[in-house]
């Protein structure tokens, strides 16, 4: 697995730009950011420390799929960590298998620090070679979107 990381600088607290993150007040301000992957992008669950949630989008033909994942970390306007652990194809989850034994362990961190009201989002996350273009190219236009949103 490879490790990945991103950084964007955004002139907002800490606080609003963790929410604005999440989807916390409003869950369209995750599903904003996150359209850059999938213009579809959502997620079930929540945000606690222990929870299952999943990432979720539908594919041109209306099937519904995605990560299932677990939040491993929760400190508020801190640190999340999230660990993914299986995939969802329609409504069933796959946890065992060859794909997912390729992911097995892997993390997406986002860490936010803030200093004089501009808080810098750091993303730290593993993934296998074959989505190394794909999120070099779509993770850094999404922490774009998530600037544009948080800075409202």
């Amino acid at each position: 697995m490879k490790k990945l990381q991103f950084k964007k600088e955004i002139n907002a607290t800490a606080q609003k730009v963790y929410e604005t993150m999440l989807g916390l007040k409003n869950k369209s301000t995750y599903e904003y950011w996150a359209s850059v992957f999938n213009p579809t992008s959502t997620f079930e669950g929540n945000w606690e420390k222990g929870s299952k949630i999943y990432f979720v989008g539908v594919d041109e033909s209306g099937k519904k799929g995605g990560m299932v994942s677990e939040i491993e970390e929760h400190q508020p306007a801190k640190f999340i960590s999230i660990r993914h652990y299986g995939f969802l194809d329609g409504d069933t989850e796959i946890t065992t298998g060859e794909q997912v034994e390729k992911w097995a362990g892997g993390h997406e961190n986002y860490s936010y620090q803030e200093e004089k009201g501009v808080t810098t989002v750091t993303v730290d996350m593993d993934t296998i070679d074959e989505y190394l273009d794909y999120f070099n190219n779509t993770y850094p236009a999404a922490l774009d979107k998530l600037k544009e949103i948080s800075e409202q």
